[in-house]
């Protein structure tokens, strides 16, 4: 089938999630505390991390556009279509960043503007007017609004073109020349300027805290969910009929990228705390001590489930092709790397809670049933747009200049 008809019954399950993470969201708001601390920290939790995840599909969308890469032509409806969900991630991020605006929210310390009053002395934090340049609501609204929306707007012109491709007009392949510029601009667009918004979306949570590493390690993380899920809608696209040109080949090379980034992001991730640690710099340590002293289970679980499940299932080169084995690694990495940004967020936001006077309820020290209701709100929005946008065109395309490689692909 080359056309994708998104069926009533799969449009009423994620619907059906959608309530689910939407009561979930009701539900948390009622209980919260005061300043309904649980509540923003999962909206900015599964926020970011969907939001990075379509980033992550149209970066490495135009990577393999720019490196005249054909192997994944036959499916490359599905990174166009996560990454169009940016326009989403648009609007939940622009809700917090109007959170910092209107104080909806305590998310960051440094919006508390009473820190930067050097004339109170017990209150002025030296610390943070020195960062005050960047930590601000201006910068953080102004970045959230111009870099995801410029995001938004490439995708679109590739997507465009890649449809005005299917159109059988395109004899000299000028479309495709042209998805090369777009998809070489935005590469180094996207990597800049991810960076800035990884320091105030989620660093700046531990505004006292600084990594180099940081932004690198959070997209790795990004990175991999994003091929997680891949694996995951292929394989259940595949199984109702459709990319009936995807071959084990293709599912065997989305496993290596799996199995490969797995062992990059635990790169970052010893780089990061063994360094650091060993340095024994103040500043840069606490942000690891503050993990290891309250989220042990978190903090050591998180290595296990990202780095020791897939090396040890994913290295034998076989489990690559088997896709009982890819998809229920597939399915635990990805819920290992929204566990990840759950330790990248909560511990710095309860902080910043306490000393607002909120914070005292759950959903802090690990995530609970709301949290994982949330999730699966959010990632069943995610579905719904993706499959939505794969409807609209066709789900493999046919006037592709590396569609014949693509379809003769194999290891």
């Amino acid at each position: 089938m080359t056309n994708f008809e998104f069926s009533g019954r799969q449009r009423t399950l994620l619907l059906s999630g959608i309530v689910l993470g939407l009561v979930c969201m009701g539900w948390t708001w009622m209980n919260d505390d005061p300043l309904h601390s649980r509540f923003w920290s999962n909206f900015l939790h599964n926020s970011v991390f969907f939001t990075g995840i379509a980033l992550m599909a149209g970066f490495f969308l135009s990577a393999s556009i720019t490196a005249w890469a054909g192997w994944y032509v036959t499916f490359k409806r599905v990174w166009e279509s996560f990454g169009l969900f940016l326009i989403v991630g648009l609007g939940l991020m622009t809700v917090i960043a109007l959170g910092n605006v209107f104080h909806w929210h305590h998310l960051y310390h440094w919006t508390d503007t009473s820190i930067l009053d050097a004339s109170v002395p017990e209150k002025f934090d030296s610390i943070l007017a020195g960062k005050a340049g960047f930590l601000n609501y201006k910068w953080y609204l102004g970045g959230t609004v111009i870099f995801v929306g410029l995001w938004y707007f490439i995708m679109t012109r590739l997507r465009a073109l890649s449809i005005k491709e299917d159109e059988g007009n395109d004899k000299d392949f000028s479309s495709h020349r042209k998805m090369r510029v777009w998809a070489a601009a935005f590469l180094p667009i996207a990597g800049f300027t991810s960076a800035a918004m990884v320091w105030q979306w989620i660093m700046s949570v531990d505004s006292h805290w600084y990594s180099t590493l940081f932004a690198w390690y959070t997209g790795a993380s990004w990175f991999v969910s994003m091929i997680a899920l891949t694996i995951m809608t292929i394989m259940y696209l595949k199984g109702r009929g459709y990319f009936q040109n995807v071959t084990n080949e293709h599912i065997h090379d989305l496993g290596k990228l799996l199995f490969a980034f797995s062992i990059f992001w635990t790169y970052l991730w010893f780089s990061q705390y063994m360094l650091i640690w060993y340095a024994n710099v103040g500043e840069e340590t606490i942000y690891f001590k503050e993990r290891w002293d309250n989220y042990p289970v978190l903090f050591l679980g998180n290595l296990a489930v990202n780095f020791v499940l897939p090396f040890l299932v994913l290295m034998r080169n076989d489990t690559k092709r088997k896709w009982g084995s890819l998809g229920f690694v597939a399915a635990v990495v990805f819920v290992g790397h929204w566990l990840d940004f759950f330790l990248m967020l909560k511990p710095g936001i309860l902080h910043t809670a306490h000393e607002a006077g909120g914070g005292h309820v759950g959903g802090f020290a690990a995530p609970g049933f709301l949290e994982f209701g949330t999730m699966i709100g959010f990632l069943c929005l995610f579905l719904f747009f993706a499959y939505t946008m794969m409807s609209r065109t066709r789900l493999e395309p046919s006037h592709d200049p590396y569609l014949e490689e693509s379809l003769h692909h194999h290891v």
